[in-house]
């Protein structure tokens, strides 16, 4: 055969031809409908006056409609015939902007969706408003890791659901107490590889070890406030934006070393406690009460309305650490994040703002840092005082 008709994946059959008609099969789904009807005559129309005839399909869909709730022994879900008021069918709309018969026939999307016409649907289940999306990692457990923040969650009693050993690790006597401690309470020892703890932990430092617990129960804020009101030396810490976890457990630990009986964080926009955090605080997360707040300025406000003086640390601020005089009564220090400091509302709600002296130029210290050393100035004064 002369050409390339024999190369593969040649053409075997010829070009299709044009489409052949219906040869008047459907010859009537072409003739026409008719005149439109007027608005008066519609009987879904709002317009429909109520004297005309009903169609015979408007008519034979009321009369379905009719033995249906007869059998079932409940009143129809429409109208009288000829009225304005009438229903055509179940899942319809009357009144202004009803829908006819044709209406319960468009298929309408899920919760969410829309309708025909454009209309909502009404929706099921619970509603989440725009952009605050659920989640589900702060409802998952977190691992603890480092043999001192181990083993101080298990002297605190804090809840845990297994204690992970890594297999071949020097033994040491924070180990052994983890082990003899979770054993008395009851906690699952699991020894797993090393490479397997390095995958659950993600590759964090975790000397070894990790406790696996819950999700960290924040304290209310009113109790937090209440408890530290009834010790002689009232004092909180509160975090305005701090998004490092590693600063807010370094806080955290500072807290705890310096006497201070809580800590209150914004629950948006700012570092939780985390399996970092806890790790960073050394355990000192399982003595410190931590509370979360909606709002840190009303927050602020409702602790100076219950006696404490509130104190902002701001490189500009008009007082100095060392002439704080008011550190010896109820004292709430807060300390800014890590970029911008403190807020701007948090800073005009503030009694006064207090820089620390610092003998070299340097721009500003890292928010746990100015934490520890504030916190060491006022456990200084209080000591002096006493």
């Amino acid at each position: 055969m002369a050409g390339n008709s024999q190369r593969r994946g040649r053409r075997v059959t010829t070009k299709s031809s044009a489409q052949k008609g219906s040869g008047g099969k459907n010859r009537g789904s072409l003739a026409g409908r008719g005149r439109t009807l007027p608005a008066d005559e519609r009987p879904w129309h709002k317009g429909y006056s109520g004297t005309e005839k009903l169609p015979q399909r408007t008519a034979w869909k009321q009369e379905k409609e009719r033995r249906a709730a007869a059998e079932e022994g409940r009143a129809p879900k429409i109208g009288k015939p000829g009225t304005k008021d009438t229903t055509w069918g179940a899942g319809s709309a009357t009144g202004k902007g009803g829908r006819g018969a044709g209406a319960a026939k468009v298929p309408t999307r899920g919760a969410g969706g829309r309708g025909a016409g454009g209309r909502t649907p009404t929706r099921s289940g619970p509603r989440v408003a725009p952009g605050r999306r659920s989640n589900p990692a702060r409802d998952t457990p977190e691992l603890l890791v480092g043999r001192n923040p181990v083993l101080e969650s298990l002297r605190a009693q804090v809840p845990a659901t297994a204690l992970y050993v890594a297999q071949g690790i020097d033994i040491d006597d924070r180990v052994n107490e983890s082990v003899r401690t979770a054993a008395d309470r009851g906690i699952a020892i699991m020894e797993i590889s090393r490479a397997e703890l390095d995958r659950m932990t993600g590759g964090v430092l975790h000397q070894g070890i990790g406790l696996q617990v819950p999700p960290f129960a924040y304290e209310p804020f009113e109790d937090l406030v209440t408890a530290s009101l009834e010790q002689t030396a009232p004092l909180l810490v509160a975090l305005d934006g701090v998004t490092d976890p590693r600063n807010l457990g370094a806080v955290i630990r500072s807290a705890a070393a310096f006497g201070a009986q809580g800590i209150f964080v914004p629950e948006r926009r700012a570092a939780g406690i985390t399996a970092t955090a806890w790790r960073t605080s050394a355990g000192a997360a399982a003595r410190v009460p931590v509370s979360q707040v909606t709002n840190l300025t009303r927050s602020l406000k409702a602790c100076q309305q219950a006696g404490f003086m509130v104190v902002g640390l701001d490189a500009d601020g008009e007082t100095d650490l060392y002439d704080l005089e008011i550190a010896v009564g109820p004292l709430v220090v807060v300390v800014g994040s890590e970029g911008r400091g403190l807020s701007r509302l948090a800073g005009e709600t503030c009694d006064l703002r207090v820089s620390i002296p610092m003998v070299s130029e340097v721009e500003s210290l890292n928010a746990s840092v100015a934490a520890a050393v504030t916190l060491a100035e006022v456990a200084r004064r209080r000591a002096a005082a006493r």
